[in-house]
């Protein structure tokens, strides 16, 4: 096993010198073959977030410019790892791409900027954060085609059980590798679990609901919710203060219950 780890780590230095001494076509193509599956990791994490007409092939040829572009940039001197510069590099291109493609119909996109006008003035006019009932019957709009609507300019992320995590690293470990087995645990943790979070989110919209799922779980910016959720940066910030600020006053609110009770 010993072995084996040290031929890929001079195999992939080896790689880098031989670009550095010639940048050659062949050497670069090299390169891009063995980084390959941070384009089709970063590519499947964003296709999920899509409508099913768009295709992840497409995404990942997006990417591999963005690789091809990192690869010709990278500067080791600096001192950072390249699956850790070329990641961002990547993404952009896909987003790029998305953005070329205007894969949002003009009528969804206009009406996803006529829902966040909505929540806008509803939010100066009410003084806080309203309601899915107040926002649809603002827009003149039933339930269902409110809800319509938020599909299509909100998505959940998710991510393939499959992909590789350790691209650079010694190991070929997975995100199934590290998927918590929730059946080793007690039954009533569980339940306590499922109660707290159904008590956290009780009442948030459905986009409070993902801004907080997309920054503890999926670990995104406030940069990448902005961009998922089509808001921009500083009022994804802005919404995620005034939610934590929310479940804060609610949860000090039932400790003193608790304590005038007991």
């Amino acid at each position: 096993m010993a072995a084996t780890k040290k031929v890929v780590e001079v195999d992939i230095e080896s790689l880098w010198k031989e670009f550095y001494k010639a940048r050659t076509e062949q050497a670069r193509n090299s390169l891009m073959e063995y980084y390959l599956p941070i384009v089709k990791y970063t590519a499947e994490r964003i296709y999920v977030k899509l409508p099913d007409k768009v295709e992840v092939d497409d995404l990942t040829s997006a990417g591999i410019f963005g690789l091809m572009d990192a690869i010709d940039a990278f500067d080791p001197q600096r001192g950072v790892k390249f699956a850790t510069y070329c990641t961002p590099r990547i993404r952009g291109a896909i987003l790029d791409e998305l953005r070329s493609m205007d894969w949002v119909p003009r009528l969804v996109r206009a009406r996803a900027h006529q829902l966040g006008n909505a929540m806008r003035t509803l939010e100066a006019h009410l003084g806080r954060l309203p309601s899915d009932n107040e926002i649809a019957n603002e827009l003149e709009m039933d339930m269902g085609e409110f809800h319509r609507l938020q599909r299509d300019a909100t998505a959940v992320g998710i991510v393939s059980l499959s992909n590789n995590l350790d691209v650079e690293g010694d190991n070929d470990i997975c995100e199934i590798d590290i998927v918590e087995d929730k059946k080793s645990e007690d039954p009533m943790v569980e339940a306590q679990k499922r109660d707290l979070k159904s008590l956290l989110t009780k009442g948030l919209t459905r986009a409070e609901r993902l801004i907080l799922i997309l920054y503890y779980y999926e670990e995104m910016t406030m940069k990448e919710i902005g961009a998922t959720l089509d808001l921009s940066e500083s009022r994804v910030s802005q919404m995620h203060s005034s939610i934590v600020a929310r479940l804060k006053a609610q949860m000090d609110s039932r400790k003193k219950e608790f304590a005038i009770n007991k």
